[in-house]
C-alpha cells in the first residue's frame, strides 16, 4: 500500500535537516517494503533527496518584524496551494520542521481538515529559549502527535508542558560524522601549514547581508592588519548572495576566497577560527573543534519591540550555548556585536588560553548532541506513527 508523507519546514537549515530526514525515511521505507511518497515546502535539498516540492520556501525566510512583509503575501499562496493540493491527495502523515510562524498555521489546517492524521514535530520552535508566548507553546502540544527533539533542553520543556516526546539528538552528529579531517582538508584548499583559515559566515538570508555582513567583514579587515599571515574563507549558504559577497569581500578589501556550499564542510574543517552568525552553522563547528565567535544582530525596531513590546528575554541565542544552557563561545547580540568586541574574542581564541577553554567544553557540548543515527532513529519513531 502507497504511503504520502508532506513535510513542512522553511529557511536553509530546515532544508538541510529535511533532507537528512528525507534520505533517512526513504531508506527505512525501502526496508520496510513501502512504498512511499514525500511531498514538501521545502528547498533543493530536499528535492534532491527525493521529496516533491509543492513550493520552495527558502527564499520567503526573514528575520525581524517589518522584515518579514514583504514575505507575507507569497507565503500565504505557497501554503494556499499547498493545502489545495492536501486536499486532493490526503497525507497519511505530516512533519513539521521549525518555522513556527507558517507551520502552526500548517498544524491547525491539518488538525481540522485530517483528525486522524498523526502529525510530528520535528525540531520544534524555540519557544523553550525565548519563552515569550505560552499561546504558541500549547499550540504546538495540542497540534503534535510525537515531538522529536534534538536538543536535551528541548525535550525537557516540552516534556514539561504535555508533549509526546523523544529526543533523538541533533542530526548534524550524522551529517558530519563523515567529515574530513583537518589535515585533509587543508590539502584540499591549498592552506599551507603557516596560515591562519578562518571562516567568515555572514549569512544565509537576505537580511543577514544588511545587518551582519559589514561588521563581520569589517571586523576581518582589522583582524587582517593584526595578524598577516590570515586568510579568510567564506561559504555561500545561496550562490544567489555570490555577487553581493563577493563585491563587499573587494570593498573591504580582504584576503578571502569564496567557498562554494558542497565545500563548506571542508572549509569549516580546515580552519582555525570561525565568525559567525548565530545558527546551525554554530554547531557543524563544535562538531569539528574549530573555536568561534558568535554575533546575532536585527534592526533597531525589530529589537526595541521585541524588549519592549514583546518582553523577550534571550538566555543564549548560538545553539553551541543552548546545548549546555551555559557560556561556551562567545556570542555577541545586538549592540555588542561591535567591531572591537569581534577582533578581541577573535584574537583571543587564535592565540589565548580562551581557546583551550573553549575545545574542552566542545568535548561536552558533542555528547549533548547525541549519537550517531539521529536520522534512523528520528525515522523509527516517525514510522511507529505511519504504519
Amino acid at each position: 500500500m502507497k504511503k504520502r508523507i508532506f513535510i513542512s519546514t522553511g529557511e536553509v537549515s530546515g532544508d538541510l535537516q529535511g533532507s537528512m530526514l528525507v534520505t533517512a525515511l526513504l531508506k527505512k521505507a525501502r526496508l520496510d517494503g513501502i512504498d512511499l511518497e514525500i511531498v514538501a515546502l521545502g528547498g533543493d535539498r530536499m528535492e534532491a533527496a527525493g521529496a516533491h516540492l509543492l513550493g520552495n520556501t527558502i527564499a520567503l525566510s526573514s528575520i525581524g518584524l517589518l522584515e518579514a512583509v514583504p514575505y507575507i503575501l507569497p507565503t500565504l499562496k505557497m501554503q494556499r496551494y499547498a493545502k489545495q493540493q492536501l486536499r486532493e491527495n490526503p497525507p497519511d502523515l505530516v512533519i513539521l520542521i521549525d518555522y513556527i510562524g507558517a507551520n502552526l498555521g500548517m498544524g491547525q489546517f491539518i488538525r481540522s481538515q485530517f483528525p486522524n492524521c498523526p502529525i510530528v514535530y520535528y525540531i520544534a520552535p524555540q519557544e523553550w529559549v525565548w519563552s515569550m508566548n505560552d499561546k504558541n507553546t500549547n499550540e504546538i502540544v495540542s497540534i503534535t502527535d510525537r515531538l522529536l527533539a534534538i536538543f536535551p533542553e528541548e525535550a525537557r520543556y516540552y516534556k514539561n508542558q504535555g508533549a509526546s516526546v523523544t529526543w533523538v539528538g541533533h542530526p548534524l552528529v550524522d551529517r558530519l560524522a563523515s567529515a574530513p579531517s583537518r589535515e585533509v582538508a587543508r590539502k584540499s584548499l591549498g592552506i599551507p601549514p603557516e596560515e591562519q583559515a578562518i571562516v567568515l559566515s555572514p549569512a544565509s538570508r537576505k537580511q543577514e547581508l544588511k545587518f551582519l555582513m559589514p561588521t563581520i567583514f569589517e571586523a576581518a579587515r582589522a583582524i587582517q592588519d593584526q595578524v598577516p599571515n590570515a586568510k579568510f574563507y567564506i561559504p555561500l549558504a545561496l550562490d544567489r548572495y555570490r555577487e553581493a559577497i563577493k563585491s563587499a569581500v573587494q570593498s573591504y578589501g580582504l584576503n578571502a576566497k569564496l567557498i562554494s556550499r558542497e565545500d563548506t564542510q571542508m572549509a569549516i574543517a580546515a580552519a582555525d577560527l570561525a565568525i559567525t552568525k548565530s545558527g546551525t552553522v554554530n554547531l557543524e563547528l563544535a562538531l569539528l573543534n574549530i573555536p568561534q565567535v558568535a554575533i546575532y544582530r536585527i534592526s533597531r525596531f525589530t529589537a526595541w519591540a521585541g524588549r519592549n513590546i514583546l518582553k523577550v528575554k534571550i538566555t543564549f541565542a548560538s545553539p553551541v550555548n543552548l546545548v549546555l544552557m551555559r557560556t561556551v563561545v562567545p556570542e555577541l547580540l545586538q549592540e555588542e556585536a561591535n567591531v572591537d568586541r569581534i577582533v578581541k574574542e577573535s584574537i583571543a581564541l587564535l592565540f589565548g588560553p580562551a581557546r583551550e577553554k573553549v575545545l574542552q567544553d566542545y568535548q561536552e557540548v558533542q555528547k549533548g548532541l547525541g549519537a550517531i543515527g539521529v536520522c534512523d532513529r528520528a525515522a523509527i519513531e516517525i514510522f511507529a506513527l505511519l504504519c
